[in-house]
């Protein structure tokens, strides 16, 4: 078992609970969030990516949607830029990694230069920190203090360190352990739940795709609430999964694909709920 000499967090640890947040099971809008993943290991291969698939998971569950996902360096310019046309984007991003004090840290002070406000020591965020660690807080550990301007905290479960958001964003750490609690506690008291997307799909097989096309416009346009989509598969089994995700409308839009193809002899079967290719 290792402890970081910046952060204090030990791979072991357990949550600390965190104040309860009461949520309606489907009193609220959806919303299409972002996802920013921040870390050269990352990116270059040193570590997998976990939180793409746990975003997605704790976003959908609750009713929303990932729209958008980005893999970022340690890089000050780019992160800087990005997070500059991110927050002046509507929807709401969360941001993993890159929030500790050591040199290749950099997300604090690049979503202060994007926000175009000062970095300056958040006062609760210093209790927090000297609070954990006292006087070996000093001189590196309380840098994790210095935040933008106007930032909010997000509480951190597990060693208590906080996270921050600031113009929509919320700035999670790299580590998941500390990022998916974190992320829930956001979700839950600032988002709720809603009714969940739902997918159906047909796997349709014997035409090209592109015989297809005059029928997914036609059902685009008869139901603009739903998201349709077309997948080719190939190989041994070669055939199309064609369907439609959403809420509401989603058995009428199906019904209706299946006797259009009914009526034009075309072959199919119903696709696996799981959303694997039944290959």
């Amino acid at each position: 078992m290792t402890t970081s000499v910046i952060d204090g967090y030990t791979p072991d640890a357990k949550p600390e609970p965190l104040d309860e947040v009461k949520t309606e099971t489907e009193a609220r809008e959806p919303v299409a969030f972002g996802l920013i993943v921040i870390g050269d290991e990352v990116l270059n291969g040193a570590r997998v990516d976990a939180h793409l698939p746990a975003f997605k998971r704790l976003i959908g569950e609750r009713g929303h949607t990932l729209a958008r996902y980005w893999m970022l360096p340690d890089d000050p310019d780019v992160l800087t830029a990005h997070l500059r046309v991110s927050m002046g984007r509507p929807e709401p991003v969360f941001v993993c990694g890159g929030i500790g004090a050591t040199p290749d840290d950099h997300t604090r002070a690049c979503a202060a230069a994007a926000a175009h406000v000062e970095l300056v020591r958040h006062p609760e965020a210093v209790q927090l920190i000297e609070g954990v660690f006292g006087a070996s807080a000093y001189p590196y550990r309380i840098l994790m203090a210095d935040l933008p301007a106007g930032a909010d905290l997000v509480p951190n479960p597990i060693n208590r360190m906080p996270g921050f958001s600031l113009a929509r964003h919320w700035f999670l750490p790299g580590f998941p352990k500390m990022a998916w609690p974190m992320a829930e506690w956001v979700l839950d008291r600032h988002f709720g739940r809603c009714a969940q997307v739902r997918e159906a799909a047909l796997l349709v097989r014997g035409v090209p795709e592109s015989q297809l096309i005059p029928l997914m416009r036609r059902l685009t346009l008869e139901y603009p609430e739903l998201k349709h989509f077309s997948l080719p598969h190939m190989g041994e089994d070669p055939h199309i999964r064609l369907g439609f995700r959403g809420r509401d409308g989603l058995d009428a839009a199906i019904g209706e694909l299946r006797q259009a193809l009914d009526a034009a002899a075309i072959e199919y079967v119903e696709a696996p709920i799981d959303g694997t290719s039944g290959d």
